[in-house]
C-alpha cells in the first residue's frame, strides 16, 4: 500500500461526474478534479459553462474535458443526457452532485421566499434540486458503478441540514434563506446514507459535504455579496473562526471523499463550516 498522499488522493485515470460545474462552488470542483487527474464530464445549464469548459481544456487538455448544457428541471432532457453519457463513458467512477438554484426563483433573499410566504413552487424546486436531481444522477451512473464494483458519490448539502438558520442573522437585510432549502438539503443526507447501505456491497460508497457559510465576494453579480455588508459581518462572526470560507477550502473535502483516501468512509456527512455547528 503507497501511503504517499501523491497515490492515496489521486484520481489519476479516473473519470468524474460533476453536476452545477458552473456555478461558484462547482468552477472550483472542476478544477479540483481535473487538478487530481480525472476526467471531467461537466453539467450545467448556464451558457458560462462554454467558456468555463474551453478554460478547462486548455489548462489541461481537451481529451479531459466534456460538457453539456441542460435545462435540469426538463427531467426528461436531463433523463436523456444521463443515458447518452452512461453510454458514451467506459466509466464514471465519480459522481458529484452539486447543482441546486440558489437565487429569486427558487426564494433566496426575495420577499416571497419567508416561511410565511413560500409557494408551493419553491418547494418544489428545491425538492427537485435537492432529491429528485441526485436520485435519477445516482439511478443512472449507478449500474455503470455496479458493473466495475467500485465509485463515489459525493452530495454536496448544507450546515443547515444539520441546523436552523439563525433569524437573527437576517433581520434588517434583504437576505433570505427559504424553508425549503435546508428542508431538502436534510433529505439529501438521509438519500445519502440510504445510498450507501444499500450499494456499499457493490463497492460503492455514498457521502455528503456540509459546506457552512460560503459567501461569494470574488465577482460581480446578482449572487455576489459586498463584504462589508452587515449581514457578511454577522455571518462571519457566528463561526469559530470568524470568517466565511473560501471555495478552495472545499477541494480538500472532495479531493478526500473522491479519491481512495476515504476508501473505508461512507454514508458520511463530512461538515467543512469553519465551526459553524461546533458551537
Amino acid at each position: 500500500m503507497n501511503l504517499a498522499a501523491t497515490s492515496l488522493f489521486s484520481l489519476e485515470g479516473r473519470t468524474a461526474l460533476l453536476t452545477g460545474a458552473s456555478g461558484f462552488l462547482g468552477r472550483t470542483f472542476a478544477r479540483t478534479l481535473l487538478s487530481n487527474g480525472a476526467r471531467l464530464v461537466a453539467v450545467g445549464r448556464s451558457e458560462r459553462l462554454d467558456g468555463l469548459a474551453a478554460e478547462w481544456a486548455k489548462d489541461f487538455g481537451a481529451e479531459r474535458v466534456r460538457s453539456h448544457r441542460v435545462d435540469m428541471y426538463d427531467l426528461t432532457a436531463f433523463s436523456a443526457l444521463l443515458d447518452e453519457i452512461v453510454t458514451s463513458e467506459s466509466a464514471i467512477d465519480v459522481l458529484v452532485n452539486n447543482a441546486h438554484e440558489l437565487g429569486p426563483n427558487s426564494g433566496f433573499n426575495s420577499p416571497d421566499g419567508t416561511l410565511e410566504n413560500a409557494p408551493i413552487e419553491h418547494w418544489m424546486r428545491h425538492v427537485t434540486a435537492g432529491l429528485f436531481w441526485p436520485a435519477l444522477t445516482v439511478q443512472k451512473v449507478g449500474p455503470l458503478m455496479k458493473e466495475h464494483e467500485r465509485g463515489s458519490i459525493v452530495n454536496i448539502s448544507t450546515m443547515y441540514a444539520q441546523v436552523s438558520p439563525d433569524p437573527r442573522l437576517y433581520e434588517g437585510t434583504s437576505f433570505v434563506n427559504p424553508p425549503g432549502y435546508s428542508s431538502a438539503k436534510a433529505g439529501m443526507v438521509a438519500f445519502t446514507r440510504y445510498v450507501a447501505s444499500f450499494w456499499g456491497s457493490y463497492g460503492i460508497r455514498a457521502n455528503a459535504i456540509l459546506p457552512g457559510p460560503f459567501s461569494n465576494t470574488e465577482e460581480a453579480g446578482p449572487n455576489s455579496v459586498d463584504p462589508a455588508d452587515p449581514f457578511l459581518i454577522r455571518l462571519r462572526a457566528k463561526t469559530s473562526l470568524g470568517r466565511t470560507g473560501q471555495a478552495h477550502e472545499l477541494a480538500g473535502a472532495l479531493l478526500f471523499l473522491a479519491s481512495e483516501a476515504s476508501s473505508y468512509v461512507t454514508g458520511h456527512a463530512l461538515s467543512v463550516d469553519g465551526g459553524w455547528t461546533a458551537i
